[in-house]
């Protein structure tokens, strides 16, 4: 991490691109186990994590909490989902058809946020630029 507050946006980027990889990884693991008796999906747990953080009431901007945000904190959580849980015979509970949908929300999800961290290392071009 780069301990600047002009890059404090950089940082929440740079956990939430970890997270998300993460969240990839898990589901990719989830379609390679659907055949695998007794294996429970996992997931990864970071949005809520994120808000959280953000939506400390102590901060009057999200400028604010972004800046004091505590990046420790700010890391994935992989989860077994409905661990107790399972409509099929083996036991697993792994539908293809979901990781499928949710692999490739993820990969736009990642998308984008490669995106938004290009335009903020762009911003910071311009600006060096024009200094």
């Amino acid at each position: 991490m780069l301990n600047s507050d002009a890059f404090s946006y950089v940082n929440i980027l740079d956990k939430t691109l970890d997270a998300s990889w993460t969240r990839q990884t898990a589901i990719a693991n989830n379609l390679a186990n659907v055949d695998t008796p007794t294996y429970k999906r996992k997931d990864v747990e970071f949005k809520n994590i994120l808000e959280s953080e953000l939506s400390s009431p102590k901060y009057r901007s999200l400028d604010q909490a972004v800046r004091h945000a505590d990046l420790d904190s700010l890391d994935a959580q992989v989860y077994t989902d409905h661990s107790n849980f399972s409509y099929r015979i083996d036991k697993n509970n792994v539908d293809v058809d979901t990781e499928n949908v949710e692999l490739a929300s993820e990969q736009l999800r990642y998308q984008e946020l490669t995106s938004s961290l290009r335009s903020q290392f762009s911003r910071f071009t311009t600006a060096a630029k024009s200094s």
